[in-house]
C-alpha cells in the first residue's frame, strides 16, 4: 500500500509522522512535493494529490476521508479510529469535516504547485 501525502504541510506532515513511528512494513510513504512519478502512479495530477491524501492499494487510488479509514484500518494503534469513523453517519460527518479541513489546507499549502 502507497500513502500519497504533502509532507511539506507542517500540519500533514506531523499526523503522517505519528502514523510513520508504527513502522508497519506494508505502508511506503510517498511525499507528493514536487513528485511527478506520485502523479503518474496515481493518474492525478498536482493540484489533486495537494488537495487530498491519497493510498494506493494494488490498482486502486483512495482519496480524502475514505483513504483514513483504509490506512487506520491498518495499523493497530489506529483501528479504533477506523471501527468508530467508519460507521455510517460519523463517516458522513467525519468526511464533510475532512474535506473543510482539507480545503483549508489546501489553500495554505497550494504555492508549492508548479505552473
Amino acid at each position: 500500500m502507497k500513502v500519497y501525502f504533502n509532507n511539506s504541510c507542517k500540519i500533514c506532515k506531523a499526523e503522517i509522522d505519528l502514523y510513520k513511528k508504527e513502522s508497519i512494513e506494508e505502508i511506503d510513504w510517498i511525499d507528493i512535493t514536487d513528485n511527478d512519478l506520485a502523479e503518474k502512479e496515481t493518474s492525478r495530477n498536482s493540484k489533486e494529490l495537494l488537495r487530498r491524501l491519497h493510498v494506493k492499494e494494488g490498482e486502486k487510488i483512495t482519496q480524502g476521508a475514505e483513504a483514513f479509514l483504509i490506512l487506520w484500518k491498518k495499523m493497530p494503534k489506529y483501528k479504533f479510529l477506523y471501527n468508530f469513523f467508519k460507521l455510517p453517519v460519523i463517516f458522513n460527518v467525519f468526511s464533510f469535516g475532512y474535506e473543510i479541513i482539507a480545503f483549508f489546507l489546501y489553500l495554505k499549502n497550494k504555492k508549492q504547485l508548479k505552473n
